[in-house]
């Protein structure tokens, strides 16, 4: 089956080669490791070629590009220098403990929006289960995302896409201008360029706190970290918590985040630094009577740089800044320092944007590395292992350049729910995980692979390159619609479980 999946998905990507035009949306959860880790995997070698029609539209622009294109080879592991949170790696092994073991049928690891909204789906379906996150509250970090027509279908068939609308505000538009002298170089309308589309940027913070609120209470464990996949048996998976807790589950959901260690324990390499960081931001105009801005994305073009913001609700405005760096580079913990660094890299940019930028908290901009992990078929390894399965960005990170990492978690969830539900009710899981991962693979693997290819290409610097897209690719050539098929999937409603007699 995935022969012509891996075959068709260039062409998929050829459709955005020449623009990408979505905010930078999503920062990942960056834990870090106590050691260092070993040399890439095949996982991480470079991506297949470009196919040879694309390269001869591109060879112009690409020539004098080849240097300035960053494609790292020998780059160690990214997160290194950017631990958001602790995570110790998870190790299998024979536990000598005599804790007396809990039994559940579904343990979900992570109290992110993959996590939350698997346990609601699930739920929804008649399956309990068990959230467990490391953390005393529920993750307050991050700033804003951006939801797709696709993420409002799923969090409409949870049923909490409703009360989310109530308080974000529907993007009508797209603005793209140049840095120089803020030239516009075109708009789009939704409505008119891709009837039927929904975009709204929401708060992740409130985000987790929806989906949180609609489980039943008890059903996240907080500070109950993981400590060792003790062993799997016909009986389950057993887990061992660092406060001596042992469960024994029939399924476990691993949804810990773009550095997994759940993922790490079933062979899964790290993620692959792309050679960009990202500085994101939230504005906040509670006090100057709210935000003065259109509901639209602004999107603003550099040399190597590009940067933007997004309305998300009366008082909130969103930002992001993507740039080119070889490393990550250390980690800078003063909040001042990096809302210095963000408006030195936009020094002489449209006002506007500095505007927004100056009215954000030091402690609400954030500054992280972008990453990705391309599931190569024969290389990647098996996005399940007995009864233990990943979601969202613990299986499939990518990078923003598409705005679907939240998007695609929340597929994942409704997806897996529908395919695990009456599996767990029944008797055995290792099938309905099987079809799970064969359903899900053909979609995020070219997903994944068109973000990264796009953010490559627009990341470039050189001047004729930029002139060109500038002066012709966006104002004659760009479509708005076919670049946001993507967004069609159709998840259906997750009929809810008859009551029990």
């Amino acid at each position: 089956m995935r022969g012509p999946l891996v075959a068709n998905w260039c062409v998929d990507v050829s459709r955005a080669l020449s623009l990408n035009l979505l905010p930078v949306c999503v920062a990942p959860d960056v834990p870090a490791p106590e050691t260092p880790k070993p040399p890439r995997s095949p996982q991480h070698m470079a991506p297949a070629p470009i196919p040879a029609h694309v390269q001869e539209m591109l060879a112009v622009a690409m020539t004098p590009m080849a240097a300035s294109v960053y494609y790292p080879a020998t780059q160690p592991c990214w997160y290194s220098s950017y631990p958001r949170r602790r995570r110790d790696a998870v190790v299998v092994a024979a536990s000598a403990s005599s804790s007396p073991e809990e039994t559940k049928d579904v343990v979900i690891v992570g109290a992110g929006i993959a996590g939350l909204a698997t346990a609601l789906s699930l739920r929804r379906l008649g399956v309990g289960a068990t959230v467990l996150e490391q953390g005393p509250s529920l993750r307050a970090g991050g700033t804003s995302l951006t939801l797709f027509k696709n993420g409002w279908r799923v969090l409409d068939s949870i049923g909490v896409a409703d009360e989310l609308r109530a308080k974000y505000l529907r993007v009508q538009g797209m603005r793209m201008r140049s840095s120089v002298g803020g030239r516009d170089l075109r708009e789009f309308s939704f409505e008119e360029e891709a009837p039927g589309q929904e975009v709204r940027a929401v708060e992740r913070r409130v985000l987790l706190e929806t989906l949180a609120s609609n489980l039943p209470p008890g059903a996240i464990s907080f500070s109950s970290k993981l400590k060792s996949v003790a062993g799997q048996g016909a009986d389950g998976t057993l887990l061992e918590l660092q406060d001596g807790r042992r469960l024994r589950s029939k399924v476990v959901v691993g949804c810990d985040g773009v550095n997994s260690p759940i993922a790490r324990w079933m062979g899964f390499s790290e993620p692959r630094y792309v050679g960009h960081m990202a500085f994101r931001g939230l504005a906040d105009y509670a006090g100057a009577g709210g935000q003065p801005f259109e509901p639209k994305v602004n999107y603003i073009y550099g040399r190597g740089l590009r940067a933007g913001f997004v309305p998300v609700s009366p008082t909130k405005v969103y930002w992001f800044i993507c740039f080119n760096s070889p490393t990550p580079g250390p980690k800078n913990t003063d909040a001042a320092a990096l809302k210095k660094e963000a408006l030195e890299l936009v020094r002489g940019w449209p006002d506007d944007l500095v505007a927004v930028m100056r009215s954000t908290p030091d402690d609400s901009v954030v500054k992280t590395p972008l990453v990705d992990r391309w599931l190569w078929p024969g290389v990647a390894p098996s996005a399940s292992r007995g009864g233990v399965v990943l979601v969202g960005d613990a299986w499939h990170p990518m990078t923003p350049n598409l705005g679907q990492g939240a998007c695609c978690a929340l597929e994942d969830a409704v997806v897996l729910a529908r395919r695990l539900a009456p599996a767990v009710l029944a008797t055995g899981v290792g099938e309905a995980l099987r079809e799970y991962e064969r359903e899900r693979w053909g979609r995020i693997f070219p997903l994944t692979a068109r973000a990264g290819l796009v953010g490559a290409l627009v990341q470039w610097g050189n001047p004729a390159v930029c002139a060109v897209r500038d002066g012709v690719v966006i104002p004659r050539l760009v479509r708005l619609g076919p670049f946001l098929e993507h967004t069609n999937f159709e998840c259906g409603l997750l009929e809810p479980a008859p009551p029990s007699p």
